[in-house]
């Protein structure tokens, strides 16, 4: 089916307008050098998973439902996230996708259902402990600390679940130092090192952030709407640099994202949610043609 023209023109709403169109056409290319550790084990990920093979699913959601008092956020939710791909989550605003990402990282129980991490049941589990599994998450909202500088902040994000108590309250190394600073170099803050990073616009916080999860070395990372706010000259570095995340550090990424010439343009696979319901799963190609999201987006009926 084709797309209809009242939807690549004029979108869905003030943020789909500004981005051109709801589902316009995806680009390619970048490089980049990557942490040598990190190459490593995307390098071993790719043998065991290529994209032309079929992938293990790393985050198995079967069945969840999730309620606050009478509002149902979620229903009889079942999708699956693929090892070394990169799955887009839309849906209108409202439609339960921040709700199912926090239900996914731990923040709250869910009401019934399963959720699996590399085959291991977590609903029941608390946040921390999921966080130490590999999984980890970024907010629409920035969570930096702004009084502190951002080689500071690096390392105060340096991956604890892989610590013991005595190595959380030793000195960082010339490693750490090091490493982060690769990292900052990697996001495009490198210049920017030493600044406060309250002083540094919500874009370069966003990546900041972004480098500070890196720092975590996540197995997969849950992004919330990483483009909202960001200033459009911006965008597209961060595309770059998530794309480098996925394919040269091997990292898994789940992403909620309004900007359709994002998620189309990254995407392996998108789901997409209406009503706290799973109304439609496919190719960036399958969820541009399918009649039933383009409705979900205009509030046709």
């Amino acid at each position: 089916m084709e797309l209809p023209a009242r939807l690549a023109m004029g979108g869905a709403g003030r943020d789909h307008r500004r981005h051109g169109g709801l589902f316009p056409g995806r680009s390619d290319g970048l490089a980049g050098r990557a942490q040598a550790r990190m190459v490593r084990r995307a390098r071993h990920h790719q043998a065991d998973c290529g994209r032309g093979a079929s992938r293990m699913k790393i985050i198995e959601v079967h069945g969840v439902s999730k309620s606050y008092g009478g509002v149902k956020a979620n229903t009889d939710i079942s999708i699956d996230v693929e090892k070394g791909g990169i799955t887009g989550l839309i849906g209108p605003n409202g439609s339960g996708k921040t709700t199912l990402f926090n239900s996914i990282v731990g923040y709250h129980p869910v009401d019934s259902g399963s959720i699996r991490f590399e085959g291991r049941e977590i609903s029941k589990m608390m946040v921390q402990d999921i966080a130490r599994l590999g999984l980890l998450r970024t907010f629409q909202q920035t969570r930096i600390y702004g009084d502190m500088n951002c080689v500071e902040n690096m390392l105060i994000s340096m991956p604890h679940r892989k610590m013991t108590l005595w190595e959380s309250f030793t000195t960082n190394t010339r490693a750490d130092h090091d490493r982060a600073e690769h990292l900052l170099d990697f996001v495009g803050l490198y210049e920017k090192r030493f600044l406060r990073s309250g002083s540094l616009s919500f874009g370069q916080q966003k990546l900041l952030e972004f480098a500070m999860a890196l720092m975590n070395e996540p197995t997969v990372l849950l992004l919330d709407e990483p483009t909202a706010g960001i200033n459009p000259t911006l965008i597209n570095g961060l595309i770059d640099r998530l794309k480098r995340a996925n394919s040269e550090f091997g990292i898994t990424l789940f992403i909620i994202e309004h900007n359709m010439r994002v998620i189309m343009n990254m995407a392996d696979r998108i789901y997409c949610l209406a009503h706290g319901e799973l109304l439609a799963a496919g190719t960036p190609d399958e969820i541009q043609g399918d009649q039933r999201v383009v409705d979900a987006y205009l509030g046709a009926h």
